[in-house]
């Protein structure tokens, strides 16, 4: 049974671990070791992820299995948008599930989640950036209704990469 509780700066360590891991997982045989070691120590470095933690324009949950943390959520609201900050939009930065729980609906769970956090804030417009060379996530975001609408340079380490930015209506 997975469970999504919103996280606090108390998880700080979880959130820390599950991005480095679950960035590696998914990235790491397709860009180069110097590119990756200065996204992961800067992006989740203590003082990064503490400072996105106590944002409080910035909302987190970790998916549970039991007791182990497997995956996580990130959204932005407001000014902690990374793009488009509009008052009417909330952005998915980071749906981060673990590769061994891939295909076991966790990811659907959180993006559930981002959907009632949406709907619970009276959003109308949900968005995100995906990486146009990261084909399950393109295939997953579509599945669940979002549609491309521009693109945006994404920086890993010196590496200038294509960001899809996709959006779909909350309700």
């Amino acid at each position: 049974m997975i469970e999504i509780k919103v996280a606090s700066i108390d998880d700080l360590l979880i959130i820390q671990k599950i991005g480095r891991e679950t960035f590696l997982e998914t990235f790491e045989s397709r860009n180069s070791e110097s590119d990756m070691s200065a996204y992961i120590n800067d992006r989740f470095s203590e003082n990064q992820v503490q400072h996105e933690l106590k944002n409080l324009e910035s909302i987190f949950y970790i998916a549970w299995d039991q007791e182990d943390p497997i995956g996580y959520l990130k959204l932005n609201i407001g000014q902690a948008q990374t793009e488009y900050k509009l008052e009417d939009h909330i952005e998915i930065e980071r749906i981060y599930v673990y590769a061994s729980h891939h295909g076991k609906q966790v990811g659907q769970l959180l993006f559930f989640k981002a959907l009632e956090t949406a709907k619970n804030l009276r959003v109308p417009t949900i968005w995100l950036g995906v990486w146009e060379e990261n084909a399950r996530a393109i295939s997953f975001y579509k599945k669940n209704g979002f549609e491309e609408f521009d693109k945006h340079i994404f920086r890993l380490g010196s590496d200038e990469q294509t960001d899809i930015l996709m959006r779909r209506a909350v309700g």
